[in-house]
């Protein structure tokens, strides 16, 4: 970072500000003169006239709207600054510990559950919500003394996790919470000052609280080793930082609702700009934070006109940030760098993983039968006979898409993580899986009617961009485990921007989407089925003869090339087959199952040792997992379904958590 701040030609955190807010004053003047003028504009604000209708959308919502942009990237980037120096991570961003997706999941709640509360305060349920995941984050991590890399993954799969339960919600009552989409993804949109009256004296409070913590949290420049010897307690002093940057980001959330990037950014900036000292990041992040977001929500209204009030802000900001964290990977620095070696995947070898392997396929058999036999009717409870092809013919394509969907997710996860030697990696995790849902996103809005084998084409390639963006970050750190996690939330962060979008438009294909995110093998016909089955069969045959490269690729470099094995060539041979697989698996389940990352940690604790074994009891594993997720999400809420990916997400994302206290 420092040697981004000297290529920037000695540029000062005021002349950045300055030269990024010109931007800001040639479209507020513009904005101005569109709506009858600056004088108009300054009178409408300062004695509107209840006679002129303009003077009243001026002072009731344009001025607003300007106002509650400026606080709250103001107090966005604040927050930022305050996450930044506590986690001592240029990634830390208002949206690392989960409070956005927790406040957007208890105000669903108290939508469907308890209305009566929203009247009381919609503010107040949202922090309580933001609050609540913090407080998961935090007991995650507090055994680790909230350790800075401990503390972003813990808020990365907390996110993931409440972001399944939302869209469960969502899926189930969207005509009652297609409203909260827009403020879901960050709506600046105002009808009076009441948002600014809330958000500015809380900001004003926060601000004075940060600029009493400057000097004890300059102590977290040091290493732990030397703030330790000063006497002074870690796990407090990061407790107290970390409330300050929850507490500024849910009052931002509950007014505003979820915007990603200026906390990111801001921070960065002002840093490259030469802000070396915390208190010149405190003030010149807050103002760079207030310009940036005024900016965008400005440039926004300026060139979509009415749809302005249909497209968060937030998710665009959201859009526009992820090639920032793209950038910043390479450039993190992060305790304990060091490449994977053979000795960190721990594994027991099983005295007999062909027996094991047979007792899984006879488990995963009983569960198929289970799963077309047994089920809820109108009657209950009910064993029909298998001659009953009726009901088979509906629950076959189903067991058959969700075997197979398993069985891929299963290989892929397998394959990456024997591939990077991190116990931690899958699909799901790395991003691959939400690089592939961007590309059928867009494929399903963009092109007329496309076909299963294009969508699979397009999904392909989408799995396969996203890898080689994952290669690119981490090629020259030698694919360190927690870089390649961050690298994921990075990937991850475009996802949710770029399907907020979409979802917010209103378009009636959003609902398909969801469905389609969620995971459900509702639509799928025993001809798709057959030939996921049979795709899914082919790609577990073609990895076999590669698991004498998985043997060895793990040895480290020396050993894989004193082998006679092509470095170069393996990882892209073997990167293209997780792209197809993630592809295949995630047109079916949906990008968040996390059987990717649960499959293949179970084979190996059970013993699977050899990268063969590995493969075929982490396949058996996956089918048998969304075999039963299926099952159990058609009888639990009988006669409705939770969708099977997003009962696999719930388990797998609980063992994720569970899986934390390893790393």
């Amino acid at each position: 970072m420092l040697g981004a701040a000297q290529r920037m030609g000695g540029m000062t955190p005021a002349k950045a500000c300055l030269l990024l807010s010109l931007p800001m004053v040639v479209l507020f003047w513009v904005g101005l003169e569109s709506q009858g003028g600056f004088a108009l504009g300054l009178e409408a604000l300062v004695t509107p006239s209840f006679e002129n209708v303009d003077e009243l959308l001026l002072y009731y919502a344009w001025w607003p709207r300007l106002s509650i942009a400026l606080l709250a990237g103001g107090g966005l980037g604040l927050a930022g600054v305050l996450m930044q120096q506590v986690l001592r991570n240029p990634l830390a961003s208002p949206t690392t510990l989960g409070v956005a997706s927790g406040a957007n999941l208890a105000l669903m709640t108290a939508t469907l559950l308890a209305p009566g509360l929203l009247v009381v305060g919609r503010e107040w349920v949202a922090l309580s919500g933001g609050a609540l995941a913090v407080g998961l984050v935090f007991l995650l991590s507090w055994r680790r003394g909230l350790a800075p890399v401990v503390v972003v993954l813990a808020g990365l799969v907390v996110n993931l996790y409440l972001g399944a339960l939302s869209t469960a919600l969502l899926l189930f009552n969207h005509e009652v919470l297609s409203g909260l989409l827009i403020w879901g993804a960050g709506s600046l949109a105002q009808n009076g000052w009441d948002g600014v009256a809330s958000l500015a004296p809380r900001l004003a409070i926060c601000g004075l609280a940060a600029w009493l913590l400057l000097r004890p949290l300059a102590v977290l420049e040091l290493d732990d080793a030397s703030a330790k010897s000063l006497g002074i307690s870690l796990k407090h002093l990061r407790f107290a930082g970390l409330g300050l940057a929850v507490f500024i980001t849910g009052s931002v959330v509950s007014v505003v609702g979820i915007i990603g990037f200026i906390g990111l950014a801001a921070p960065n900036i002002v840093r490259m700009a030469g802000a070396r000292t915390l208190r010149a990041r405190l003030l010149w992040s807050t103002l760079l934070g207030a310009v940036l977001l005024a900016t965008t929500d400005l440039l926004l209204q300026r060139f979509s006109g009415m749809v302005a009030t249909l497209i968060p802000t937030g998710a665009v900001t959201g859009a526009l940030g992820a090639p920032l964290l793209m950038w910043l990977i390479p450039r993190l620095k992060l305790q304990g760098d060091r490449p994977p070696q053979a000795s960190g995947v721990v594994i027991t070898r099983h005295a007999a993983p062909y027996r094991l392997a047979t007792g899984l396929l006879l488990a995963l058999v009983a569960a198929m039968v289970v799963g077309h036999l047994v089920g809820q009717g109108a009657n209950g409870w009910s064993i029909i006979a298998p001659t009953n092809w009726g009901v088979i013919e509906w629950r076959f394509p189903r067991v058959i898409a969700a075997a197979a969907s398993g069985l891929m997710l299963a290989i892929a996860g397998t394959i990456l993580q024997r591939l990077s030697a991190n116990p931690m990696a899958s699909p799901e995790v790395l991003g691959i899986s939400g690089g592939c849902a961007i590309a059928l996103i867009l494929g399903i809005y963009l092109l007329p009617a496309p076909s299963n084998a294009l969508l699979v084409a397009i999904g392909t390639l989408g799995a396969l961009a996203t890898l080689l963006v994952l290669v690119a970050l981490n090629r020259k750190s030698g694919f360190v485990p927690e870089r390649l996690l961050l690298s994921g939330v990075a990937i991850s962060a475009l996802f949710d921007a770029v399907r907020s979008v979409l979802l917010a438009g209103g378009d009636p294909r959003g609902q398909q989407v969801i469905a389609w995110l969620a995971g459900s093998t509702y639509y799928v016909d025993v001809g798709s089925a057959l030939l996921v089955g049979s795709m899914a069969a082919g790609l577990a045959l073609v990895s076999l003869p590669f698991t004498r490269w998985l043997d060895i690729m793990p040895l480290g470099t020396a050993t894989a090339r004193s082998l006679g094995i092509g470095l170069n060539r393996a990882r892209l041979a073997l990167l293209l087959l997780v792209a197809l697989l993630t592809a295949c698996a995630t047109l079916v389940v949906g990008p968040l199952s996390f059987i990717g990352l649960l499959a293949p940690h179970m084979a190996r604790l059970m013993g699977f040792a050899r990268a063969r074994q590995h493969l075929v009891g982490a396949a058996l594993i996956g089918m048998l997992l969304m075999v039963l997720a299926d099952w159990v999400g058609r009888q639990i809420m009988f006669p409705y379904e939770i969708p099977a990916g997003l009962v696999a997400s719930l388990i797998g994302g609980a063992y994720f958590m569970w899986g934390l206290r390893r790393l």
